[in-house]
C-alpha cells in the first residue's frame, strides 16, 4: 500500500448470516442454467456437513457500514483514489491478530491511508473528512481578489457580487484592502486573462469598487469536498 499513495484500505465487520436452511453448492450450480430455484433442505447436521456450511457461510454488513462503504467509494472515485475493501470477518484469524493497522482499533469501518492517517467508527465517515485525508487537484481554476471599495452601503455591493455565478465566496476585510473575493471558474473555460478579464469588466464595472488586485494560482490543491 506504500507504494501507492492514492491507494486506502478500508476494514469492515461483517455478520455471518444463521438460517436453519441450507442449499449444497451441487443444487446450486445444477440450477444455475435451468431458471428452476432447487429446492431447500433442511441444514445438515453431521460434522462433514456442518464444515460444508462453514465454508459456504454467507456474510452480510450492516446498513450502516454499507453506506460508510458507499461514500467512501464515491469520494474516492470522485477524487481519483483506489479503495480496497476487507472484510476481517472473512480474512484468516493470523492476519487479523498481527495486523499492524488494526492495533488498537475498537470500532469498525476503520478506513486507512498509504500514510498511516485513519478514521474510526461510523460517525467519523463524512464527505468533509474523507476529502480531508483525500486531498486532490481541484479540477476548476480558482482566484483571490482583494476589493477597495467606497463607503457607502456594503450590503448593496454584496447583493450585486452575489449575482455573479463566478462568486463564490465573500470575506469582510479591515486594513489596505475591505474585501476578499474567491472567484471560480470551469477549467475548461479559462485562463489568467479570461479571470483578469472578469475581474476589469464585471467586478471594476460595480461604481463602489476603487481598485482590484487578484491572484491567480499556477495549482491548486484542495482538501475541500468538490461536486
Amino acid at each position: 500500500m506504500a507504494d501507492d499513495p492514492r491507494k486506502l484500505t478500508l476494514y469492515v465487520q461483517s455478520k455471518k448470516a444463521v438460517t436453519t436452511f441450507y442449499r449444497s453448492p451441487a443444487q446450486t450450480t445444477a440450477s444455475a442454467g435451468s431458471g428452476v430455484a432447487p429446492p431447500i433442505t433442511a441444514a445438515p447436521t453431521g460434522v462433514g456437513d456442518a464444515a460444508a456450511v462453514a465454508d459456504q457461510a454467507v456474510y452480510f454488513l450492516s446498513d450502516d457500514q454499507a453506506r460508510c462503504v458507499a461514500l467512501v467509494e464515491e469520494v474516492a472515485a470522485r477524487r481519483g483514489y483506489h479503495v480496497e475493501v476487507v472484510d476481517i470477518e472473512k480474512a484468516g484469524r493470523l492476519e487479523r491478530l498481527i495486523a499492524e493497522h488494526l492495533r488498537g482499533v475498537q470500532t469498525f469501518p476503520v478506513l486507512i491511508t498509504a500514510g498511516g492517517t485513519r478514521i474510526e467508527g461510523l460517525a467519523s465517515f463524512n464527505p468533509e473528512r474523507l476529502a480531508e485525508i483525500m486531498p486532490t487537484e481541484l479540477k476548476s481554476v480558482r482566484a483571490f481578489s482583494y476589493l477597495k471599495v467606497r463607503g457607502g452601503d456594503l450590503d448593496r455591493i454584496r447583493r450585486l457580487l452575489e449575482t455573479f455565478n463566478e462568486v463564490k465566496e465573500l470575506h469582510f476585510l479591515t486594513g489596505d484592502w475591505d474585501m476578499l473575493v474567491v472567484l471560480e471558474f470551469a477549467s475548461g473555460d479559462s485562463n489568467k486573462r479570461r479571470v483578469l478579464d472578469f475581474v476589469t469588466d464585471r467586478v471594476r464595472g460595480i461604481p463602489e469598487v476603487l481598485d482590484t488586485s487578484t491572484v491567480v494560482p499556477e495549482y491548486t490543491v484542495t482538501k475541500f469536498p468538490i461536486q
